[in-house]
């Protein structure tokens, strides 16, 4: 990409939701090079696809000459962002946020290029921990109407249930950090996902009118299924951008297990791949309806992605795991794994405690459901009561497969 165009590159990928001067917005990031900000806040100790979302766009706009400043939002970490929640998220200390924020870094070293100053991270705790009650209400809380305030849907949602003045500072602090990023640096322009619009647009009315400066704001799609789901999230969690707490295999088969209604979306949104060949994958699948078709994308789209986290050596290893297993429950060296105790099989143990244990099942009743209808088999063998148990008989070489629906593998090790 180029710098001209890179909004209209965006707006293809349908990566824009809402931008506040579209075409001010379109003929800046066309015609000029600027500096923009997207917060982060570490609520945990690894980013997740949510997140990575965001990086791709930080990438994208990097590529056509502009500067990305990743805002680590150590200070706002400490109250906690109201958008989007039902309830009020967990204290975290500070030892907690600083090691999130160090695990945060690490991970957008592989996105983003921050050599010879072409990127900046900086942490709003530097400037928003030492800040003075008395005087921050007298220089930043003036210019907020709480009138205003109410009517943002970030609150709207959580006045039902309840909202702490805690919380209701969020916005003042999102709005301090615009203005202090465009006193320091420049920053003409806040990112965020759709539901930070409030926040955003606080933030720019601030700078208005601290500085009597124009500056913009846009929003990009959050990432859903097409039946509206928010992506990212298995029953075992969210799906992390850190390896230890989702390994490489597991977010490789989460992309080569979405739905293909949203394969094409996603390779739109998450990838580099230019638009056209997207496209053109498209519409060899709607023309031909075969699986091997569909099948291609989403095994282009995991590789991708998982060579973008992981790299490739990791990409390539779990490509291979995942076809040698659909060939034949073949390789089993990069599948999810879980220790149990030898002890555990010595007089039998139930396969929905076993699948429990290995975070194969939310519930012994979901457990159930899945062996009635057929969907679990061990070594090859199909289960065909939820009483039956596993025993040591069972293990080969220390180890037994467990296959649940049609892709899950997941082997279990003696230790």
């Amino acid at each position: 990409i180029t710098t001209m165009g890179v909004y209209t590159e965006l707006e293809r990928r349908g990566l824009i939701a809402q931008v506040t001067h579209p075409e001010k917005v379109k003929d800046m990031l066309e015609n000029e090079k600027i500096s923009f900000y997207i917060g982060f806040d570490p609520t945990a100790d690894s980013l997740h696809v949510g997140h990575f979302l965001q990086m791709v766009i930080m990438a994208h706009m990097q590529k056509a000459g502009h500067r990305p400043i990743a805002l680590m939002g150590g200070g706002t970490a400490m109250v906690g962002d109201p958008s989007g929640r039902t309830d009020m998220r967990q204290m975290l200390t500070k030892d907690t946020i600083n090691y999130n924020v160090n695990q945060f870094k690490k991970q957008f070293q592989g996105m983003i290029d921050f050599s010879e100053g072409k990127a900046l991270m900086v942490n709003n705790a530097d400037w928003l921990l030492d800040l003075n009650y008395i005087e921050f209400l007298r220089d930043i809380g003036v210019h907020f109407s709480v009138n205003n305030m109410l009517r943002a849907e970030c609150f709207k949602k959580r006045l039902e249930k309840g909202l702490s003045f805690l919380e209701f500072n969020y916005m003042l602090m999102q709005g301090y950090d615009f203005y202090k990023l465009h006193k320091d640096y420049g920053c003409k322009l806040e990112l965020g996902g759709d539901d930070q619009w409030s926040n955003i647009l606080a933030g720019m009315e601030l700078v208005r009118r601290k500085d009597a400066e124009e500056v913009y704001g846009m929003t990009f799609a959050l990432l859903t299924t097409s039946a509206g789901v928010k992506m990212g999230k298995t029953q075992g969690g969210a799906v992390w951008l850190d390896p230890n707490k989702t390994s490489p295999f597991d977010f490789y088969q989460y992309w080569r297990n979405v739905y293909d209604a949203d394969v094409y979306r996603c390779l739109k949104m998450l990838t580099f791949i230019p638009v056209e060949e997207i496209e053109a994958m498209e519409d060899k699948f709607k023309s031909s309806g075969a699986a091997a078709d569909v099948n291609e994308a989403k095994t282009t789209l995991a590789y991708e992605l998982t060579k973008m986290v992981h790299g490739v050596e990791e990409a390539v290893k779990a490509k291979t795991a995942a076809m040698s297993l659909f060939a034949n429950g073949g390789n089993t060296a990069d599948m999810p794994t879980t220790e149990m105790a030898e002890s555990d099989f010595a007089d039998g143990i139930g396969i929905l405690d076993v699948m429990l244990n290995a975070g194969l099942i939310p519930s012994k009743g979901e457990g159930r459901r899945l062996v009635q209808q057929g969907g679990v088999s061990v070594n090859g063998d199909k289960i065909t009561d939820p009483a039956a148990n596993v025993d040591l008989a069972m293990f080969k070489d220390s180890e037994i497969i467990i296959k649940k629906g049609k892709k899950t593998y997941h082997k279990i090790v003696l230790k």
